[in-house]
């Protein structure tokens, strides 16, 4: 599909996956209107209006996940919308108002406004693993989870997974939303994803290698891990593909912190990165694994580990977080 002349939307366009997005967006040729809570903060927005492309084919607007009707005027006339904005936070103070109540109140309300605009083709909405492999099922070394997999939301607030439940929630709340609407959706959920930083400032995910340099300890888990440049690439695809439908799960590969730093260690030999796991109890977290089939479907091919977490720290390091 040529991207010449098409309007797309992307929401919470100034965030770690967004701007990724943005940019390879403005890459294609695609005009795009992006939403921010202000677009006349400068700290906010710089790093996308100096984009290549940018002053040609970027429009930022103002827009409120809790206000509906906030999306209206600038998904009108859109070819496509990519839904991102949402709380990334796993220490709420207030789970439904920090979490529950933007995720699943912001994507019906985008939904909501896309419904009314005839020239919109199909949505893609950013949701999660965590929305995927939390049931109670067991989650092993053995097991694979894939597309047909929920979690389930009892599960998540019985074992106060808040994040984990606001994504779930609003993954439900906006499938039942676009088949009762006939909205063409497209729902992508992602691992823990890192990767070079385009924004000033530093998000959760990558907070987490960052975190590593200097600790006395890693965390005794194993994560999911994905490149954001991968995650971008999916949701154009998963755009721009007529054939794409349903969920895709995107995770490159599961690792512990152990291989975690390991791999660090051997690509900056000069860093002091911890050498040992937190004491918790004796607890390692099983290595479950995420099925890559359907994200081939989508031309897919991720980004090794070793390659993304080279390529956070030299972001770290050019973005002035670190030293050496």
């Amino acid at each position: 599909m040529s991207a010449a002349g098409k309007v797309v939307c992307v929401t919470g366009a100034s965030g770690y996956i967004a701007s990724w997005l943005v940019k390879l967006l403005l890459q294609r040729g695609y005009t795009v209107r992006g939403t921010v809570r202000d677009p006349d903060d400068w700290r906010k927005t710089e790093h996308l209006l100096r984009l290549d492309g940018a002053e040609e084919r970027l429009q930022l607007f103002k827009s409120d996940l809790l206000t509906e009707g906030s999306f209206d005027s600038v998904v009108d006339g859109c070819d496509g919308v990519f839904h991102l904005a949402s709380p990334v936070i796993m220490d709420a103070n207030d789970p439904q108002a920090e979490l529950i109540d933007p995720a699943v109140s912001g994507v019906l309300n985008v939904l909501k406004s896309c419904a009314k605009v005839a020239s919109i083709r199909r949505v893609v909405v950013t949701s999660s693993l965590a929305a995927v492999s939390f049931n109670g099922k067991p989650l092993n070394a053995d097991v694979t989870v894939d597309e047909n997999w929920f979690s389930d939301p009892a599960f998540c607030e019985e074992s106060k997974l808040w994040y984990y439940l606001s994504k779930t929630l609003a993954e439900q709340a906006a499938w039942k939303f676009a088949k009762e609407n006939g909205i063409d959706l497209v729902v992508l959920n992602p691992g823990y994803v890192i990767g070079p930083l385009l924004q000033p400032t530093i998000n959760l995910t990558v907070k987490t290698i960052l975190d590593l340099i200097g600790a006395p300890t890693f965390p005794n888990t194993t994560y999911r891990w994905v490149d954001v440049r991968d995650v971008a690439n999916a949701h154009i695809q998963a755009f721009e593909i007529s054939s794409a439908s349903g969920r895709y799960c995107l995770a490159a590969c599961s690792s512990h912190f152990s291989e975690v730093t390991k791999i660090l260690r051997q690509l900056f030999p000069h860093l002091r990165l911890p050498e040992k796991p937190a004491d918790d109890g004796g607890h390692s977290w099983p290595t479950y694994h995420v099925s890559k089939e359907k994200a081939k479907s989508l031309g897919i091919i991720f980004t090794p580990l070793e390659v993304s977490l080279k390529d956070t720290v030299e972001s770290f390091r050019e973005k002035d977080f670190i030293r050496f």
